[in-house]
């Protein structure tokens, strides 16, 4: 259904043109008249039969409208009737007015000759009709084109939120189990900077919007509120290393994103050795790309296809999933084994800057 604003606009045009295009018809008719010898008061049967065919095509018009959406033999009928009661009333008009200004020398001598009247402006109404048809339906496409972006933009977002707001629930899981665990445990102390870290973490998730990109500086200072909840649970036993191209700090992302891959690492890697572990987050621009590692020096993933495929864990596939929606083709998540130990994951996006401070 169109709008408001779609409707006057269409209802401006259909009368631009109606407007433009009778009066044309009547001065080409009018120009051609003369050119062939008529004198020069023949602009009354020129312009007459151009009002004639304004009035009557609106009529059509009316009609058209109304039989919009039939089945195609019932409309094609109806517009079919209305080319031929449309050329039978121009010709009749037509006719009467070129009697009144030659009298009877201009009437014909046969039959023939009256059904040429009547059928003389065919061809007019009939381009008149097609005309019509044929921007209706050009409007109804653009309508219709525009609806399906517009559901398909409505999907992609509902998809990406969708995806963006599970990490929350998988990530709070975790959390409140380990605070449990430290209220159990008779630490109230160490418990009240986790439920103080985990307040700021969730009141930035939820401040930002998940459609919307953040710089790498952003991300990293998001990441680092979960990372002192992380860092009061496992203490001397998680180390993090940053290696951040300067140059990176302002190339955006989507927001959230490292985020689920540092928390894999972290209970895959950290939390399942005694010694715990380290993890070094890495950006650099190569080749007009963002080029992010999420690297760790754990047991590493025993299964190296099923990490090629989804990864060990389901953050890796949420990654994957919200990618694959933003940028299509345009990505890369790669997943392998380290040399000696520990799984690297490597992500490339497109490198677009944001602004960002430089470190």
């Amino acid at each position: 259904m169109l709008s408001t604003q779609d409707d006057s606009r269409t209802r401006r045009l259909f009368w631009w043109l109606q407007t433009g295009g009778w009066l044309g018809y009547g001065s080409l008719s009018y120009l051609s008249a003369i050119a062939h010898g008529k004198p020069l008061d023949y602009w009354r049967l020129s312009f007459g039969a151009a009002l004639t065919g304004f009035i009557l095509t609106f009529g059509v018009r009316l009609v058209l409208q109304r039989a919009w959406g039939l089945p195609p033999r019932p409309f094609v009928a109806i517009a079919v009737g209305c080319v031929a009661v449309t050329t039978l009333l121009m010709g009749l008009v037509f006719s009467q007015l070129l009697f009144d200004w030659c009298g009877n020398e201009c009437r014909p001598a046969t039959t023939l000759g009256y059904f040429g009247y009547a059928t003389g402006h065919l061809y007019v109404v009939l381009s008149w009709v097609g005309l019509y048809i044929g921007l209706k339906y050009y409007r109804q496409l653009q309508q219709q084109t525009r609806q399906a972006l517009a559901a398909t933009a409505m999907a992609h977002q509902a998809q990406l939120k969708m995806l963006r707001y599970q990490l929350n629930p998988h990530f709070l899981f975790n959390t409140l189990n380990a605070i449990s665990t430290l209220v159990l445990d008779r630490d109230n102390g160490t418990a009240n900077q986790m439920v103080q870290g985990l307040s700021a973490f969730l009141r930035h998730s939820l401040d930002s919007d998940p459609m919307q990109r953040v710089t790498l500086k952003q991300e990293l200072d998001a990441l680092n509120l979960y990372l002192g909840i992380e860092k009061i649970r496992f203490a001397e036993r998680l180390q993090v290393e940053t290696r951040i191209a300067p140059e990176c700090y302002s190339a955006l992302l989507p927001s959230m994103l490292l985020q689920p891959l540092v928390e894999n690492a972290i209970k895959y890697a950290i939390a399942k050795q005694v010694e715990g572990g380290r993890l070094v987050i890495g950006a650099e621009r190569r080749d007009g790309r963002l080029v992010l590692s999420v690297v760790d020096n754990g047991p590493g993933c025993p299964d190296f296809d099923k990490a090629n495929d989804q990864g060990c864990g389901v953050g890796l596939k949420n990654t994957r999933e919200r990618l694959k929606v933003l940028y299509g083709t345009e990505q890369s998540v790669d997943v392998r084994n380290g040399r000696e130990s520990g799984v690297q994951v490597t992500l490339s996006i497109p490198y677009e800057s944001g602004g960002a401070p430089r470190e």
